[in-house]
């Protein structure tokens, strides 16, 4: 699947910061993803990186000043700016923010932003600058005021700062930017919705060491949440135990038991529009957990083990008088279209995601089957990020459909 950025015309300016190294790892990225990328730099960001190094990646040379005739019209920044979709500034330095909000434009770079056309060429920016400079009220009322005129802020995170201090203001790294990127061109199609998105497996303790759990890596769910966010939905995560980093813009709650799991969704459920079960919810739990370590005691005596039945929580989700619309996900092991049929009958969804989980435990790829009360469908041998936006534009058409009249 091609990425959303393929064939979009860029227009990326720097301004004045080391964290203009990370820009070039950005502008590859992006040129790899089929951008055409146009670079401009103000005379701070060249104390940075070198436009040699900046044109080499792009395979355009670099706008570095207004009064560079090799424009034709000598207009450099009304060409680049009504050539391009999209304007992003990385790093945006606190001077050049202030110079956003003010309207000043004494340079090639804060020249360009204010002779944009807004309607066709929006302004991305992605903050740049030590944590007392980012707090200052001033960059605050600056940001403010950038966001009230239409731009839209990238960051910044939080860590280390090339100065030895730690705090906000550090810039995203480039692979978030691109991500940030993909995601402002990506088709808006679940705008206006809420989502719900359980992800990984579930953990059941037997004493404070040891538990049962299963295979589930979390990387088909947070694929999901990620392609929900991408088109638009407003997004909660609960995660089992997983080393997944948060997708940008998902909120996320971290969970272990499937009575945990109940415990986090059961309020948010009446509230969203869609429930995505993709988590792998343990079946049975220890009837009890020991209170230290079950240990050995050198006699060969295995210890007993009861368990109990844990709560159903796509079923009871589904039955809820004010139900979101449901989908189920189903890992099997034999018996695909058969058991997966069965499951949703059984917890009275509309829709079931059902694959062969052994295949796909831990992988980045899977091969999907949807099962509804029409037939089923195949969705054929992908990556998981791009199931994932096949099955959120399903999602969304099927929602249009529910949608109240």
């Amino acid at each position: 699947m091609q990425s959303p950025l393929n064939g979009r015309r860029l227009l990326l300016a720097l301004s004045g910061g080391i964290a203009a190294y990370k820009v070039a790892e950005l502008t590859r990225l992006l040129t790899q993803a089929g951008a055409q990328v146009q670079v401009m730099m103000s005379e701070a960001a060249t104390q940075f990186i070198t436009p040699v190094t900046m044109q080499a990646l792009s395979g355009r040379p670099v706008i570095l000043t207004q009064w560079d005739a090799g424009a034709p019209n000598n207009m450099h920044h009304i060409n680049a700016s009504r050539e391009a979709e999209a304007m992003l500034l990385a790093p945006a330095s606190a001077d050049m923010l202030a110079k956003l909000a003010q309207g000043r434009a004494d340079e090639i770079v804060s020249l360009s932003a204010l002779a944009r056309p807004r309607a066709s060429c929006p302004l991305l920016v992605a903050p740049a600058m030590n944590r007392e400079m980012w707090s200052h009220p001033a960059t605050q009322r600056n940001i403010a005021q950038l966001r009230e005129d239409g731009a839209t802020v990238l960051g910044p995170a939080s860590g280390d700062q090339a100065c030895g201090e730690v705090g906000d203001g550090r810039m995203l790294e480039a692979a978030e930017l691109f991500d940030a990127l993909e995601a402002f061109f990506t088709p808006k199609r679940l705008a206006g919705r809420s989502l719900l998105v359980t992800a990984g497996p579930t953990y059941e303790a037997l004493d404070p060491v040891r538990g049962l759990t299963n295979r589930s890596s979390g990387k088909m769910g947070f694929a999901i949440a990620r392609a929900a966010q991408r088109a638009g939905a407003e997004v909660t995560l609960v995660a089992g135990p997983v080393a997944l980093p948060t997708p940008q813009g998902v909120t996320r709650i971290d969970i272990e038991s499937a009575c945990d799991l109940l415990a986090a969704v059961l309020p948010l459920a009446p509230r969203v529009n869609a429930f995505v079960a993709a988590a792998a919810v343990a079946d049975w739990r220890p009837a009890s957990s020991a209170e230290h370590k079950i240990k050995k005691d050198g006699s060969g005596a295995v210890p007993e083990l009861r368990f109990i039945e844990n709560p159903d929580v796509l079923a009871t989700v589904a039955a809820l008088p004010d139900a979101p619309y449901c989908v189920g996900f189903a890992a099997e092991s034999e018996k695909l279209l058969e058991h997966a049929q069965a499951k949703r009958l059984r917890k009275r969804v509309p829709l079931i995601v059902a694959n062969l989980g052994p295949a796909t435990f831990g992988r980045d790829t899977n091969a999907l089957l949807l099962v509804d009360e029409t037939g089923h469908r195949e969705l054929p041998l992908a990556s998981k990020d791009e199931l994932a936006e096949q099955l959120i534009e399903e999602l969304a058409r099927r929602l249009d459909l529910h949608a109240p009249r």
